[in-house]
């Protein structure tokens, strides 16, 4: 009979790794970090719960890489670097094959990025993946959701809406030929934070928020922390999912409106930027449009409108855990 491997057995096989940037890692009741000096902390967390974040079945190395990623998303869209991360995960059995490849993607992602993993918790239960995250930024610098002002334009960054329609796929609401269908999937399994992006935003951009519950949901935390309001236009958005399912319009808008899931960036700047933010779509090699601008002060009212200017109806805001 095979022995089942220990919760401290499965942490150090698993997920204990030489560190970078670390005083101590994990090992102790506690990691030591020292950040680097003159520079501010950004602190986030996230969860990723089986059935409500991702499907049973969903590849554990993908799985790996998404746990963390959705979190370097947070730090991104702070205008700040990733630096350490914390895991806690719940896990139904010790399956070593599962752990080993969900632990392959979550170092690949880490790697990546520059994070160092510096100790978490296991414990069994349903599956479920907490990651705490920090990240460095210079004083004064962190992108916000409450600087958006009145003039500004409405920037997103790629195609927003491919994950949730690799989703629909997924769930029989459409059917996707390729290459269309890698390319919506990559977006659900393995998002790509926009980090170059976020940290390129500071001294640009005037507020910020990545895409997780959907565009018009997450844009509209930025108008009620800016307590102001907003136009977007329907016929700036990027068109990526319209073209990739042309049958079904209304499936399309709301995976584009409505479906998250994909960590690009909203963000806003003044119109005096539109030069310099184009300049840095090239540089990057990303997409970035202005689909948009902050109307006026006083209310956080969202107005979408046609290319006559004639306002539509409104779908569906986005994801809500308990709606």
């Amino acid at each position: 009979m095979l022995k089942v491997p220990s919760e401290f057995e499965l942490i150090a096989r698993y997920f204990t790794r030489p560190t970078t940037h670390t005083l101590l890692g994990a090992g102790d009741d506690g990691a030591i970090v020292q950040p680097s000096p003159g520079m501010e902390l950004v602190v986030s967390t996230d969860m990723l719960v089986a059935g409500t974040h991702f499907l049973a079945d969903t590849d554990p190395e993908a799985l790996g890489w998404k746990t963390l990623a959705v979190n370097i998303s947070d730090i991104a869209a702070m205008g700040a670097r990733p630096r350490w991360a914390l895991l806690a995960a719940a896990l139904p059995t010790a399956d070593e094959a599962w752990i080993a490849a969900y632990a392959s993607g979550f170092f690949a992602c880490a790697s990546a990025f520059g994070v160092d993993l510096i100790g978490g918790d296991t414990t069994r239960g349903p599956m479920s993946f907490c990651v705490t995250i920090f990240g460095e930024v210079s004083p004064g610098r962190a992108l916000l959701r409450s600087g958006a002002a009145p003039g500004d334009e409405i920037w997103v960054s790629g195609a927003p809406g491919r994950a949730a329609l690799g989703l629909a796929h997924l769930q029989g609401r459409c059917a996707l030929d390729e290459p269309t269908l890698g390319e919506c999937l990559a977006a659900l399994h393995r998002p790509q934070p926009r980090l170059a992006l976020g940290l390129a935003l500071q001294g640009l951009a005037s507020a910020a928020i990545d895409v997780s519950d959907g565009l018009l949901a997450d844009l509209g935390h930025i108008l009620e922390r800016s307590g102001v309001a907003a136009t977007v236009h329907a016929d700036r958005l990027p068109d990526a999912v319209a073209r990739a399912c042309p049958n079904d319009p209304g499936l399309a808008r709301h995976c584009l409106l409505a479906g998250g899931d994909d960590y690009e960036l909203v963000f806003t700047a003044p119109s005096s930027r539109h030069g310099a933010i184009m300049d840095l779509a090239s540089t990057l090699g990303l997409a970035l449009s202005c689909i948009g601008g902050i109307t006026h002060q006083g209310s956080s009212e969202l107005t979408l409108v046609d290319a006559e200017n004639k306002e539509l109806p409104m779908p569906s805001r986005g994801f809500d855990h308990f709606a």
